[in-house]
């Protein structure tokens, strides 16, 4: 089985960059119709990335995974054409409609926003012609088990990043609150808000409290648990994160899959790209953007939210063991830096913050002094020094080539041939002249050996092209003399014509499609199933079902309808958990019988659970 690390792409910058850190894979929005739709790019920066990546034999999968109204499914066909021509690896889809038209033969990814959660839905989307499916990020390492065991189909799963509250695709509270769709990747994030908590009384039970934002993903720990449970395609979250996020995180999975696949090399697991990377930096997950850690749903339910803040708070660092006039004396050994940004929770349980303008030793000088006890704890949210050093270039990938350099009848010929075994030979006409300084040297490696040879200590410098030399053959066993000028054209032009080839080669095969007609699981679709178009009506009905309600982007009737539908529960990680599965003293008092109401400004929401699935659904509430 071949792992495949994939990284998001906000653009053509960013996707290079993830390339260069270590990815397998990229995926990048379309110039339209994707699920982040601050996120969008051109084709022609798609189209040069697709050539960079295929360089390495990293994939590029292109998102058009929003829902999608009648008179939007031509120019997204018409897209979906020219990214086909281009020669993209794969499409991430959530409509369905789009297997009613006339799409190239690309190979179709069905986006978490299908909703992907059960082992049924899934053999459907094999049997419609998907070839990936992206798992819900609520399932569990025995879910992952289970859908293997089930389906041949590729099984991509997210390892790291923020987290939807709800399940994806089934949130529909920003289109209630301000008509900004999830589904149509316009998403006003109101699970990040701060809400009030009240009984069906009206008594309240917490304030300004956020009740719905939950930690980012954390998967390190289980990776292997996730191949072992047949996960190919280990994904992280972050289209719209800064670059040093993209570099920082990448680079910190890369080493970690090295690692593993180190460790398992007489096993069937191998890596799915080429090249080797190096880095200027250590990459450590907690200098980067993140609301702290969970693994969600991976092992076991588990308490998952921060209800003081939605915002990064970074790396601990210590407690503080002096309060000066105008300074703080900081316990642990992590140095301070100018412009560090700190952050510590007041007695009131907000999250609170200062820019470090002095350091000495471990005493730093706040901006502004803060109201903060001796014993506090610190966290680091902005590393200045950290955060340098990915500004500049932080990591070099390199495919390993074997160079073999010969005579021809009317001059010399440089033969590549690097680690997949690709081998182009270029040659070019040039008076032969014989050395003055026969050299005994005829091979060299990059171990060290010395380069006594002129023309391989030339030949060998492959600089800033993709490739180092791991070994170079001189068959004329330095009797040539050759002008720095021509080796240098022979080595160039070799190296693109080895780039050319291996761009031409990673050109993903077409991937036909056949609809066997096989029956969708249920006779009847509600609002859930999201369909907002006639040919999506039109896919579902030909799969057997009769009775289909269509989505709320296109009804706007949300009287009984639940806004989110999530495996995440108020009353779990309040300590009241219904099925008694809590441990400890609850945070608050809630009689099981109790309805609970949440508020943001004038909007309330009513709380349903259903203890027999573990699940808690959102409502709206007069």
């Amino acid at each position: 089985m071949k792992l495949e690390l994939l990284a998001p792409a906000k653009n053509l910058e960013f996707g290079c960059e993830a390339i260069n850190h270590g990815a397998d894979a990229l995926y990048i929005g379309a110039p339209a119709y994707g699920a982040r739709s601050a996120a969008t790019n051109t084709l022609k920066d798609i189209e040069a990335l697709v050539n960079y990546s295929h360089i390495f034999g990293s994939k590029v999968f292109v998102t058009v995974n929003t829902l999608l109204f009648d008179d939007e499914l031509e120019p997204a066909v018409k897209m979906i054409r020219q990214l086909y021509n281009i020669g993209v690896d794969a499409l991430l889809i959530q409509d369905m409609s789009l297997l009613e038209c006339d799409l190239p033969p690309i190979e179709l990814h069905a986006s978490t926003q299908c909703h992907n959660a059960s082992v049924e839905r899934i053999k459907f989307l094999e049997q419609v012609g998907f070839s990936r499916v992206v798992l819900a990020r609520e399932t569990s390492l025995e879910q992952m088990r289970e859908i293997r065991k089930a389906t041949r189909l590729d099984l991509e799963a997210f390892i790291h990043g923020a987290l939807c509250v709800s399940y994806s695709g089934q949130c529909y509270m920003s289109q209630y609150l301000n008509g900004r769709s999830g589904n149509r990747g316009c998403c006003s994030q109101p699970c990040r808000s701060t809400y009030d908590l009240y009984d069906g009384d009206g008594r309240l039970l917490l304030k300004e409290k956020h009740l719905l934002s939950l930690r980012d993903f954390n998967a390190s720990q289980q990776i292997e648990n996730m191949i072992a449970a047949g996960i190919s395609s280990f994904k992280i979250e972050g289209r719209l994160k800064d670059l040093s996020y993209v570099k920082n995180i990448t680079a910190y999975y890369r080493q970690l899959l090295d690692i593993i696949l180190e460790r398992q090399s007489t096993s069937h697991l191998s890596k799915s790209s080429s090249g080797n990377c190096t880095y200027t930096f250590t990459p450590d997950p907690d200098r980067t953007f993140n609301r702290g850690y969970t693994d969600y749903f991976l092992r076991e339910r588990q308490p998952m939210a921060n209800f003081a803040t939605q915002k990064s708070f970074g790396k601990l660092i210590g407690k503080v063991t002096k309060v000066g006039r105008n300074n703080l004396t900081i316990s642990g050994t992590e140095p301070f830096s100018n412009g560090d940004g700190l952050c510590y929770y007041d007695a009131d349980g907000r999250l609170q913050g200062f820019l470090v303008n002095g350091v000495q030793g471990r005493t730093v000088i706040p901006n502004q002094m803060p109201d903060i006890k001796v014993g506090t704890t610190l966290w680091r949210n902005q590393d200045q020094q950290f955060e340098k050093r990915l500004q500049s270039k932080s990591a070099e990938r390199k495919i390993g080539v074997e160079m073999l350099f010969s005579t021809t009848p009317d001059g010399f010929a440089l033969r590549l041939t690097d680690e997949e075994g690709l081998t182009v030979t270029h040659s070019v006409a040039s008076e032969k002249q014989e050395a003055r300084n026969n050299s005994s040297n005829q091979a060299i490696k990059q171990s060290g050996d010395l380069l006594d040879n002129p023309n391989v200590k030339q030949l060998s410098k492959l600089g800033n092209t993709p490739f180092v030399a791991t070994a170079v053959v001189d068959e004329t066993q330095g009797r040539f003399f050759l002008p720095v000028g021509i080796l240098n054209q022979l080595r160039r032009e070799a190296v693109e014509q080895l780039m050319a080839l291996r761009i031409a080669h990673h050109r993903p095969a077409d991937s036909p499609r056949s609809d066997g007609g096989a029956p969708y699981p249920t006779p009847t679709l509600d609002y859930r199933a999201n369909i907002i178009n006639n040919k999506s009506d039109a896919f579902y009905r030909h799969h057997a079902v009769s009775k289909i309600e269509r989505g709320l982007e296109q009804t706007k009737n949300y009287d009984g309808k639940a806004l989110m539908t999530t495996k995440y529960c108020l009353r779990y990680e309040l300590g009241c958990c219904l099925k008694g599965e809590n441990d400890g003293k609850p945070q608050v008092s809630i009689a099981p019988t109790d309805t609970l109401i949440l508020r943001n400004n004038d909007r309330r929401f009513r709380l349903d659970f259903d203890c027999r699935q573990c699940l808690m659904r959102i409502y709206p509430a007069k």
